[in-house]
Protein backbone atom coordinates (compact mmCIF):
# COMPACT_ATOMS: atom_id res chain seq x y z
CA UNK A 1 0.00 0.00 0.00
CA UNK A 2 1.40 3.25 -1.22
CA UNK A 3 1.29 6.16 1.20
CA UNK A 4 0.64 9.87 0.15
CA UNK A 5 4.05 10.54 1.74
CA UNK A 6 5.30 7.86 -0.42
CA UNK A 7 3.70 9.20 -3.75
CA UNK A 8 4.59 12.40 -3.50
CA UNK A 9 8.21 11.13 -2.94
CA UNK A 10 7.75 9.38 -5.94
CA UNK A 11 6.42 11.75 -8.14
CA UNK A 12 8.46 14.64 -7.17
CA UNK A 13 12.06 12.15 -8.04
CA UNK A 14 10.83 10.25 -10.92
CA UNK A 15 10.75 13.25 -13.88
CA UNK A 16 11.58 10.64 -16.90
CA UNK A 17 8.32 8.31 -17.12
CA UNK A 18 8.64 5.31 -19.87
CA UNK A 19 5.23 4.74 -20.93
CA UNK A 20 4.56 0.73 -21.32
CA UNK A 21 1.71 0.40 -24.16
CA UNK A 22 1.45 3.92 -24.55
CA UNK A 23 -1.30 4.37 -27.06
CA UNK A 24 -0.82 6.86 -30.37
CA UNK A 25 -4.74 7.24 -30.28
CA UNK A 26 -6.11 10.43 -28.24
CA UNK A 27 -8.98 8.82 -26.45
CA UNK A 28 -7.06 5.95 -24.94
CA UNK A 29 -6.65 6.38 -21.02
CA UNK A 30 -2.87 6.01 -21.80
CA UNK A 31 -2.46 8.63 -24.70
CA UNK A 32 -4.37 10.63 -22.07
CA UNK A 33 -2.81 10.05 -18.49
CA UNK A 34 0.64 10.61 -20.61
CA UNK A 35 -0.19 13.40 -22.15
CA UNK A 36 -1.38 15.36 -18.44
CA UNK A 37 1.73 13.71 -17.57
CA UNK A 38 4.03 15.39 -19.83
CA UNK A 39 1.99 18.57 -19.39
CA UNK A 40 2.79 18.73 -16.05
CA UNK A 41 6.60 18.63 -16.93
CA UNK A 42 7.84 14.84 -16.95
CA UNK A 43 9.21 13.21 -19.74
CA UNK A 44 7.64 10.94 -21.19
CA UNK A 45 9.03 7.92 -23.52
CA UNK A 46 6.91 5.90 -24.84
CA UNK A 47 7.13 2.22 -25.31
CA UNK A 48 5.08 0.37 -28.07
CA UNK A 49 6.62 -1.36 -31.20
CA UNK A 50 4.00 -0.83 -33.59
CA UNK A 51 4.39 3.04 -33.40
CA UNK A 52 7.14 5.06 -34.44
CA UNK A 53 6.52 8.68 -32.26
CA UNK A 54 3.80 9.25 -29.96
CA UNK A 55 3.28 12.54 -28.38
CA UNK A 56 6.35 14.23 -30.21
CA UNK A 57 9.06 11.51 -28.72
CA UNK A 58 10.49 8.27 -30.45
CA UNK A 59 8.57 5.27 -29.44
CA UNK A 60 10.47 1.92 -28.57
CA UNK A 61 9.98 -1.88 -28.98
CA UNK A 62 10.69 -2.04 -25.16
CA UNK A 63 12.36 -0.95 -22.10
CA UNK A 64 15.53 -1.83 -22.67
CA UNK A 65 15.77 -0.69 -26.11
CA UNK A 66 14.68 3.06 -24.84
CA UNK A 67 17.21 2.95 -21.39
CA UNK A 68 19.75 2.45 -23.74
CA UNK A 69 19.14 5.14 -26.44
CA UNK A 70 18.42 7.42 -23.83
CA UNK A 71 21.84 6.69 -21.91
CA UNK A 72 23.88 7.65 -25.46
CA UNK A 73 22.55 11.15 -24.16
CA UNK A 74 23.30 10.72 -20.23
CA UNK A 75 19.80 10.43 -19.33
CA UNK A 76 17.87 7.55 -17.52
CA UNK A 77 14.50 5.85 -17.03
CA UNK A 78 13.29 7.02 -13.47
CA UNK A 79 9.49 5.07 -13.46
CA UNK A 80 8.27 2.44 -15.82
CA UNK A 81 4.43 2.76 -15.76
CA UNK A 82 3.16 0.25 -17.02
CA UNK A 83 -0.76 -0.17 -19.26
CA UNK A 84 -0.34 -3.72 -19.84
CA UNK A 85 -2.52 -6.90 -18.58
CA UNK A 86 -1.16 -8.14 -15.36
CA UNK A 87 -0.11 -11.62 -16.76
CA UNK A 88 2.79 -9.21 -18.78
CA UNK A 89 3.79 -7.59 -16.34
CA UNK A 90 6.90 -10.14 -14.88
CA UNK A 91 9.43 -9.64 -17.88
CA UNK A 92 8.44 -5.77 -17.67
CA UNK A 93 9.79 -5.83 -14.27
CA UNK A 94 12.92 -7.41 -14.85
CA UNK A 95 13.61 -4.85 -17.56
CA UNK A 96 12.63 -2.31 -15.09
CA UNK A 97 15.42 -3.91 -12.81
CA UNK A 98 17.86 -4.22 -14.85
CA UNK A 99 17.71 -0.30 -16.32
CA UNK A 100 18.28 0.37 -12.97
CA UNK A 101 14.57 2.47 -12.95
CA UNK A 102 13.77 3.38 -9.29
CA UNK A 103 9.67 2.48 -9.77
CA UNK A 104 7.60 0.26 -11.73
CA UNK A 105 4.23 2.19 -11.52
CA UNK A 106 1.23 -0.45 -12.56
CA UNK A 107 -2.29 1.60 -13.71
CA UNK A 108 -5.93 0.76 -12.54
CA UNK A 109 -6.95 -2.70 -12.85
CA UNK A 110 -2.70 -4.19 -13.00
CA UNK A 111 -2.00 -6.07 -10.12
CA UNK A 112 0.92 -8.64 -10.15
CA UNK A 113 2.02 -9.41 -6.74
CA UNK A 114 5.35 -11.79 -7.96
CA UNK A 115 6.60 -8.98 -10.05
CA UNK A 116 6.05 -6.70 -7.23
CA UNK A 117 8.11 -8.89 -4.57
CA UNK A 118 10.74 -9.25 -7.81
CA UNK A 119 10.78 -5.41 -8.25
CA UNK A 120 10.93 -4.37 -4.34
CA UNK A 121 13.48 -6.90 -3.42
CA UNK A 122 15.61 -4.90 -6.01
CA UNK A 123 14.93 -1.88 -4.44
CA UNK A 124 12.36 -0.42 -6.42
CA UNK A 125 9.14 1.86 -5.26
CA UNK A 126 6.43 -0.14 -6.61
CA UNK A 127 2.55 1.07 -6.85
CA UNK A 128 -0.10 -1.00 -8.01
CA UNK A 129 -4.00 -0.50 -9.39
CA UNK A 130 -3.95 3.26 -9.36
CA UNK A 131 -3.43 5.91 -12.26
CA UNK A 132 -0.14 7.94 -12.31
CA UNK A 133 -2.40 10.72 -13.52
CA UNK A 134 -4.85 10.96 -10.97
CA UNK A 135 -2.36 10.57 -8.03
CA UNK A 136 -0.33 13.39 -9.73
CA UNK A 137 -3.71 15.39 -9.76
CA UNK A 138 -4.74 14.69 -6.61
CA UNK A 139 -1.63 15.65 -5.06
CA UNK A 140 -0.16 18.27 -6.68
CA UNK A 141 -3.63 20.49 -7.29
CA UNK A 142 -4.84 19.11 -11.11
CA UNK A 143 -8.06 17.91 -10.18
CA UNK A 144 -11.57 19.08 -10.08
CA UNK A 145 -15.16 18.10 -10.13
CA UNK A 146 -14.75 16.49 -14.08
CA UNK A 147 -11.34 14.89 -13.47
CA UNK A 148 -9.24 17.38 -15.74
CA UNK A 149 -7.61 20.38 -14.94
CA UNK A 150 -9.58 23.57 -17.42
CA UNK A 151 -6.82 25.98 -15.89
CA UNK A 152 -10.09 27.97 -15.51
CA UNK A 153 -10.76 29.98 -11.98
CA UNK A 154 -14.09 31.00 -11.93
CA UNK A 155 -16.38 32.02 -9.23
CA UNK A 156 -19.80 31.98 -12.12
CA UNK A 157 -21.89 29.39 -12.93
CA UNK A 158 -21.48 28.08 -16.72
CA UNK A 159 -24.01 29.03 -18.54
CA UNK A 160 -26.28 25.89 -19.81
CA UNK A 161 -26.80 26.26 -23.58
CA UNK A 162 -30.94 25.52 -24.49
CA UNK A 163 -30.82 22.27 -27.02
Amino acid sequence: MSTIHALRRILGSCRTIAVVGLSPQWHRPSFFAAKYMQEHGYRIVPINPSAAEILGERSYSSVTAAAEALATHGQAIDMVDCFRKSADIPPIAQEAIAIGAKCLWLQIGVVNEEAAALARAAGLDVVMDRCVKIEHARLFGGLNWAGVNTKVISARRPQQLFY
